[in-house]
């Protein structure tokens, strides 16, 4: 069985830049522990791996396609950049003439569609409810120090934490800030928390004018200290930012300190999604090239 590979950068229009990703197309069942060893060889934050759901389904023509993710360390419940990606190669490189596909996940139905010369992606959006801090504190304090923390939420369906810190500091705090994600494993054993989401209130007369929010994510309980950009965080972090400050269209600039630079991301909120809006660019593909090939039996 050969496998054809495709990686592809989510969430921007330049290559090398936004959230890379791989995604393999599966023309048949591939064996479960090979999803693991090609996600771990490819050693991106996220490999996806595209299945037929029936006999007769045709990257090309079909409209529903079976989807899962996987870290380089274990599978994933939910990946926005990867699910991107993978609506991209449909759409890009296999040219599918549907305008919109529905991948079937372990999150439900999620849709894509392509608007213009962008794909418009529609993500579960998950609440969050008030943490007490005794109960994380040992991992907010290797996260952000003695940093001022004015929220703490926490998104049982994602296991996500989000930290927002106070409205008091600047977006190049957050940008600048010195982050050890891999002290967090030692930190929160529990299993609680399997990301830990820091965010800041955007400044509307600042030199940064115009982004209602900031933020960074850090998974290292599955493998990725930190990742560039990231969807599923965005499925708890409009649902907070929606509810603090009235809006359902926002705008978001992920910072981090290592390139690639800093990402803008445009959300639309509804009352049962979140729908994010961008472009991908694919830098290398396996078309004619067998990247992963075995035996069968």
């Amino acid at each position: 069985m050969q496998i054809p590979v495709f990686t592809v950068d989510a969430f921007t229009n330049r290559p090398f830049s936004g959230n890379p990703a791989a995604v393999c197309l599966l023309e048949n069942d591939l064996d479960e522990d090979l999803h693991q060893k090609i996600a771990t060889e490819m050693n991106l934050s996220e490999t996806a791996f595209i299945r037929k759901l029936h006999p007769g389904d045709d990257f090309t023509k079909s409209s529903c396609f079976g989807l899962r993710w996987f870290t380089p360390a274990s599978e994933v419940p939910l990946c926005g950049h990867a699910t991107l990606a993978a609506a991209a190669v449909l759409f890009h490189i296999q040219k599918n003439t549907n305008s919109v596909l529905t991948f079937v996940t372990l999150s439900g139905e999620l849709k894509a569609r392509q608007v213009e010369h962008h794909i418009v992606l529609d993500l579960p959006l998950y609440l969050t409810y008030p943490q007490v801090l005794q109960e994380v504190e040992e991992l907010i304090k290797a996260a952000v120090g003695d940093m001022i923390v004015q929220d703490l939420r926490y998104s049982p369906d994602t296991k996500k934490l989000l930290v927002r810190l106070s409205d008091a500091y600047e977006r190049s705090v957050l940008e600048e800030l010195q982050v050890s994600a891999q002290h967090f494993l030692s930190a929160e054993k529990t299993g609680k928390v399997k990301g830990l989401i820091l965010t800041l209130k955007g400044n509307p007369s600042g030199k940064h004018k115009g982004h209602d929010f900031y933020s960074r994510y850090f998974a290292p309980w599955y493998g990725i200290l930190e990742d560039p950009v990231t969807g599923s965080a965005h499925a708890v972090l409009s649902s907070y930012w929606s509810e603090q400050l009235g809006k359902k269209e926002m705008l978001d600039q992920i910072v981090k300190q290592q390139p690639p630079p800093s990402t803008t991301k445009r959300i639309f909120q509804s009352f049962y999604k979140v729908c994010v809006k961008y472009q991908c660019v694919c830098v290398r593909e396996g078309k004619d090239q067998v990247l992963f090939s075995y035996k069968i039996g």
